[in-house]
């Protein structure tokens, strides 16, 4: 079956791409449908923004859609960056200043209180009439935030954060290895699960 991958991010698409490897699923991107309008997020939940754009994505192609919205959640920010991790640090925002910024925002944060969590969550849509039932699967994974950047790998938030059962931090790890234990990989394994009972 084809599945379209509704993000423009390119990291989020080739780890999707990579983990559904070996499946018959065929994966589409956007750069398939030209002219794909943007969905603007402005959910207040990882849950109404996936929603969203599954549900965009599939009626513009009418085909099925996969979307994630993801972030990083801080325990001592009360959550941030949340929905707004993309767009932590303003407008012209890209992941250096993103980083940069939570990392001054955690600078007198004690090694005790950097607990953090991936949060992934993925929305199946299908268009109109065709019979595709919307689900959303959640995928979280359990970290710390670091007192710098670590790693060439990965993109977004992974140089900061350091995942205990490895000893790195994400970006330390290679492609494989994160998408074993991510919660991308995680809120996957739910969505292939959704597929193979279908």
């Amino acid at each position: 079956m084809d599945l379209v991958i509704a993000t423009r991010n390119n990291g989020k698409l080739k780890e999707i791409r990579a983990m559904l490897k070996g499946t018959r699923i065929r994966v589409l991107s956007l750069d398939d449908f030209h002219g794909c309008p943007d969905v603007i997020e402005d959910g207040k939940t990882f849950r109404e923004n996936a929603l969203k754009k599954a549900r965009a994505v599939a009626e513009y192609t009418g085909k099925t859609a996969l979307a994630d919205d993801s972030g990083l959640s801080v325990d001592a920010l009360d959550g941030a960056p949340g929905v707004y991790s993309a767009r932590f640090s303003g407008p012209g925002a890209d992941d250096l200043k993103n980083n940069r910024k939570l990392l001054r925002m955690m600078k007198d944060v004690p090694d005790g209180g950097r607990g953090a969590e991936f949060v992934c969550v993925m929305a199946l849509a299908g268009p109109k009439g065709s019979g595709v039932k919307e689900r959303t699967v959640k995928g979280v994974v359990r970290g710390r935030i670091t007192r710098g950047m670590r790693g060439p790998g990965g993109f977004g938030y992974d140089p900061l954060f350091y995942y205990s059962p490895k000893g790195m931090t994400f970006a330390e790890m290679g492609p494989e290895e994160k998408n074993r234990v991510s919660h991308r990989a995680r809120a996957l394994m739910k969505i292939k699960a959704l597929f193979k009972t279908r």
